[in-house]
């Protein structure tokens, strides 16, 4: 008899109520800082924007980094209408320009009738990457890769989920982060079984964040936060087959914080079922800025598709930011 799902969400709700408290206290402080600055401007103190009469400060350049190789075996989760799988086999950047589209997998959750209805551009593109060479799959659960026969015996040097999302349209909001933190965990235990192995990829980290003693959410992941400087592929110098990572990309503002994706990586909980194999554990190599420009051609879609009233876009505003990671030995 399975047991009850109880544990698993009292888990995740659990996290969840963390998270806020510490999203509370770093509005709280946020808040603070702008306040100070006001009085400060208020009492004649030049802001530093303006200091010299040259108007807005403009912030530096986000530095572009190159997740891929040429010589990677790619599969892609959860495709929409192919875009990205387009700009990655058609008009990739100029270090993956010797790719071979064969060694792209590109997949979609929808069946191919149902693809084309929610993205009529689709049908042209997957026709495209076809012709190209690449491998195309309709109807491939992410939590489920096992069941998918061509993948049998294989492995990935990468395998990519950008924006994933359960598409349930739950109004409830934490509800609606519990479903997605579900999905979160389904991928994480299916994709295990089909990464390369070898040694774990060598990518410089900034230092360790110290924290209080007596704070027992200190965890090593927090070196990867939203401020920590981009590496690019110069970074990682393995010499050698590295073992497979997933890349995982989501917005990087509220909800999808709050589904804190680094932690059900690093420490999942258990599962639910005695059927249910245990939740494998992941090493954070890094996190970076996503530059949807390096990827000509690309388009976020939503999981629903088309609106009747909009363009069935979204992630406007904030930063995208994707997570690297590896199974832990």
């Amino acid at each position: 008899m399975a047991k009850s799902k109880k544990p698993l969400k009292a888990a995740l709700q659990s996290q969840q109520s963390r998270l806020k408290l510490k999203q509370k206290a770093a509005q709280a402080a946020q808040t603070a800082e702008l306040m100070a600055k006001k009085q400060g401007g208020a009492k004649g103190k030049p802001h530093p924007a303006n200091a010299k009469g040259k108007g807005k400060a403009v912030a530096p350049p986000r530095r572009l980094t190159m997740p891929f190789r040429a010589t990677d075996k790619i599969l892609l989760i959860g495709e929409g209408n192919f875009s990205f799988a387009r700009a990655l086999v058609r008009d990739a950047p100029a270090e993956l320009e010797h790719l071979p589209a064969r060694n792209v997998t590109a997949t979609a959750y929808d069946t191919e009738a149902e693809c084309y209805d929610k993205y009529p551009e689709a049908a042209d593109i997957v026709q495209d990457l076809r012709a190209a060479g690449a491998e195309v799959h309709f109807g491939v659960d992410a939590t489920q890769l096992g069941k998918v026969t061509s993948f049998k015996g294989r492995k990935w040097d990468r395998i990519v989920w950008n924006f994933p999302h359960a598409g349930k349209g739950i109004t409830d909001q934490d509800r609606n982060i519990l479903s997605n933190q579900l999905l979160i965990l389904g991928f994480l235990r299916s994709a295990a079984g089909f990464l390369g192995s070898g040694p774990v990829p060598e990518v410089f980290s900034p230092k360790k964040r110290k924290r209080p003693d007596d704070d027992d959410e200190a965890e090593e992941d927090e070196n990867m936060s939203d401020d920590h400087t981009d590496l690019d592929d110069d970074n990682i110098v393995t010499a050698v087959a590295a073992r497979g990572t997933i890349l995982l990309t989501l917005r990087n503002v509220v909800p999808y914080t709050a589904w804190d994706v680094p932690r059900l990586a690093k420490n999942p909980p258990s599962p639910t079922t005695g059927s249910t194999p245990p939740n494998p554990k992941y090493l954070i190599l890094r996190s970076f800025f996503f530059h949807r420009s390096m990827w000509k051609g690309y388009q976020h879609r939503m999981t629903k598709g088309e609106r009747a009233h909009g363009t069935g876009k979204t992630g406007e505003g904030g930063e995208d930011r994707t997570w690297e990671f590896c199974l832990k030995d």
